[in-house]
């Protein structure tokens, strides 16, 4: 029994011994060091990205701004950018779904079509935002002259959902045009430590359906592959490990706890039955 009570205090020791100390010299930015071998420690090849066009599906949203020397016409066609009142609102707007683009913009309805004001219908469905501006544009062409308008057609920010082993889950909105597989993990709380990093589920839209893929967030391949850059309305599910199933830590430390508090109960109940 005295070997047992000498291995828990054993463990015990070392466990305070490799965790809770940490150098300075690993914390503090911007050092003077003596032994400097130059700021860059490695770089890796670079990857090419490998981006693909992306045509407007249904649910989509849009930003229609239309600009002429018309006052009159400004306030008819009634844009988000000609709305004071949603300025403040894209400042912060990458806080979640309900941004203003939501608000202001153009949803995509389920035949594909947006209704402009003065313009009427329009189909931009299977459109790029180059195809859309254009057909904006044949229609504006009709009211004012080639040379007095400005029209511009965008994605109103990227949508996308964060389920399961993330530290924030729930849906976001990104205002950017493109943003990468992490920075959506990133802007999500990152993954927890019992996510499978190497099995991230990614549901993806298309026209013809939903597909479900696979990826490795471990691989820097990814950052070549079609799957580095999220589009609308992506969904990033992240499966827990094993290690969930059976209780036990998430990392060493938590793993030597529960380790040593399940020996001294053990050793505790020996003890209590013995005498």
């Amino acid at each position: 029994m005295n070997k047992l009570y000498r291995f828990i205090a054993v463990s015990g020791i070392m466990s305070l011994v490799l965790f809770s100390c940490v150098s300075n010299k690993k914390l503090i930015y911007m050092q003077e060091l003596e032994e400097s071998t130059g700021p860059l420690v490695e770089s890796s090849a670079k990857y090419p990205y490998s981006t693909e066009e992306y045509f407007l599906q249904i649910n989509d949203i849009v930003e229609i701004s239309i600009k002429t020397t018309s006052p009159e016409l400004n306030e008819i066609f009634g844009s988000i950018a000609n709305d004071p009142s949603s300025s403040s609102a894209q400042m912060g707007g990458s806080q979640g779904a309900g941004d203003a683009f939501f608000m202001n913009g153009f949803t995509i309805d389920d035949r594909g079509m947006v209704e402009v004001p003065l313009i009427g219908e329009l189909k931009f469905l299977g459109l790029s935002t180059k195809q859309a501006k254009e057909l904006v544009e044949k229609e504006v062409v009709k009211y004012v002259n080639v040379n007095e308008f400005f029209v511009r057609v965008r994605l109103g920010g990227i949508r996308f959902s964060a389920l399961g082993e993330f530290f924030q889950s729930g849906k976001f909105t990104i205002l950017q045009n493109r943003v990468t597989i992490y920075e959506a993990i990133a802007f999500a709380g990152d993954l927890t430590s019992i996510a499978k990093r190497d099995q991230v589920l990614l549901i993806r839209q298309y026209p013809d359906g939903s597909q479900i893929h696979k990826i490795n967030l471990l691989d820097r391949n990814l950052l070549g592959s079609e799957f580095y850059f999220l589009k609308p309305n992506d969904m990033i599910y992240a499966e827990p490990m094993k290690v969930r199933e059976l209780g036990a830590g998430t990392n060493l430390v938590e793993t030597l706890t529960l380790l040593t508090t399940t020996i001294t109960a053990i050793a505790l109940i020996l003890t209590l039955v013995n005498n």
